[in-house]
């Protein structure tokens, strides 16, 4: 009957104004706990493949020269590998969980009892419209029946008490919750920042472990391309071989 301007719509600047800045911040959370949670599962992603490349490349240098200086990074590569995945369980999963993905899920767990308020009142704008607009007719064009009237205002000032009420209240309370909404994921926040630079620490001690194993020349030599030059090297020898499809004999 709004639609056809039958029933006047009540316009609340004031409340849509709200409402828009917390669908602004519902929006938000649910996208940090998503990708909260991504974070977390890339994490595991990440020390998962570590290993297996790890694995792969142990059986490279097993099939040659152990005591190798190739040979011996790749089993100190292997073994920071598996303790940085085990790391991922003992020392990040369980406080992240705990700091970060427990706030944010208890968060959005206020979201829908709190559109469901907001429904509550937009249902609610809904009856005291239609109580006011029978209220105006009634006036408009008196009935014969002279109890309508009163009847009519009766239910206007009731549906308008109820309304006002939870209005209020809305009004009231959603301010407060995007005020606190800060406050409330400062720890968050700091607790995700101290997890992720104690892993890239513990992460950076370990590969420094395996650093040693290589001259102090090598990230020189990555810097100034001779690094590419040694690999195009070897490439260029395979390419001679004849199961390479270099020279050799023919088919």
């Amino acid at each position: 009957m709004q639609k056809t301007g039958q029933i006047e719509r009540t316009v609340d600047r004031e409340f849509a104004d709200e409402e828009a800045k917390y669908k602004i911040f519902e929006k938000e959370t649910n996208a940090l706990q998503k990708e909260g949670k991504a974070y977390l599962d890339a994490m595991r992603a990440m020390t998962a493949a570590q290993t297996r490349l790890a694995d792969t490349i142990d059986v490279f240098y097993g099939a040659a020269d152990r005591t190798s200086d190739g040979a011996m990074a790749c089993h100190a590569y292997k073994r920071s590998v598996d303790d940085l995945d085990a790391g991922i369980s003992r020392e990040l999963d369980a406080p992240y969980r705990t700091c970060v993905l427990e706030p944010l899920g208890k968060m959005c767990a206020y979201f829908p009892i709190i559109n469901d308020t907001i429904s509550k009142r937009n249902k609610k704008l809904l009856d005291y419209d239609s109580a006011r607009s029978k209220v105006r007719k009634l006036i408009d064009k008196p009935s014969e029946d002279v109890t309508k009237l009163p009847k009519a205002q009766q239910e206007h000032d009731d549906a308008k008490e109820v309304f006002d009420y939870m209005n209020e209240q809305i009004l009231s309370e959603l301010p407060q919750l995007m005020d606190l909404r800060v406050p409330y994921f400062d720890p968050t926040f700091e607790a995700m920042i101290r997890m992720q630079c104690k892993f890239a620490e513990e992460g950076y001690e370990k590969m420094g472990g395996v650093q040693r194993y290589f001259a102090d020349s090598v990230r020189d030599d990555y810097a100034t391309g001779q690094l590419d030059a040694q690999v195009e090297g070897v490439l260029q020898e395979m390419k001679e071989l004849s199961i390479c499809g270099g020279g050799g004999a023919n088919n």
